[in-house]
């Protein structure tokens, strides 16, 4: 019988493990990493935005250069934890001399 609280303190402490990973929020930074390639994106797929989550905000889907298979593969969209104060700026492609830039997403005051 001794094995039961031993077995239910090793679940709380995973519970709460996990439970102070998922309210980890990185410092935020302007940090913003460019990848340039001369083929531009496909257009944006449709996404249907899934029903708001409290406490996080949705980064839509964009294409992702692969340079390993040189093409464009899609990453579809997920929720970002929220910042309060910051706001979101999703990843984009723009056009540059020289090709296609692509900048992540980042959090922003």
């Amino acid at each position: 019988m001794k094995s039961m609280p031993l077995k239910l303190a090793l679940v709380a402490g995973l519970g709460l493990a996990f439970a102070g990973a998922t309210t980890y929020a990185p410092p935020a930074s302007a940090q913003v990493y460019v990848t340039q390639v001369g083929v531009a994106p496909p257009p944006p797929r449709f996404e249907r935005v899934p029903p708001p989550r409290y406490g996080y905000v949705w980064a839509p889907g964009y294409w992702r250069w692969d340079g390993y298979r040189h093409r464009h593969v899609w990453v579809s969209g997920y929720w970002v934890h929220g910042r309060p104060g910051y706001v979101w700026h999703p990843a984009y492609w723009d056009h540059a001399p020289g090709g296609w830039r692509f900048r992540n997403g980042y959090w922003a005051r």
